[in-house]
């Protein structure tokens, strides 16, 4: 004679992460946005990465950073080559300050609770 196995419930693949605050998510977000400013790409992976399961908002705001920096990186990468004929040091200048200026509106919009996008950013990672 058997035994019938019990049957359980499919384990969530968000078990065992604790949901963030509200205010702690919106202030994950808005140090993930600011953090891009100085190191590139490495502190919104590190965000999508870490917490990216703690909470949408902090997700949203991961994937967004990192989809800017990553094309920041093509768009340096562009300016590096086109130093050849000059112009390059122009644009490299140009795309230094947006990456700045559009890192700190990034930053209080996350702080406030709001989402943003890039307005020149490709989408590379979706939600």
């Amino acid at each position: 004679m058997s035994e019938a196995v019990p049957e359980t419930a499919p384990v969530s693949p968000y078990a065992g992460f604790t949901p963030l605050a509200p205010s702690d998510e919106k202030l994950w977000a808005a140090l993930i946005q600011f953090g891009g400013i100085g190191s590139g790409f490495i502190v919104p992976l590190l965000g999508y990465l870490l917490l990216g399961k703690r909470g949408p908002f902090v997700r949203e705001h991961a994937i967004s950073a990192l989809n800017w920096q990553i094309t920041l990186l093509l768009m340096y990468f562009v300016s590096t080559i086109l130093t050849i004929v000059l112009i390059g040091y122009v644009l490299f200048f140009a795309i230094l300050v947006l990456s700045i200026v559009f890192g700190i509106l990034a930053t209080q919009h996350a702080h406030r609770g709001q989402l943003y996008t890039y307005p020149l950013a490709i989408k590379f990672i979706s939600a």
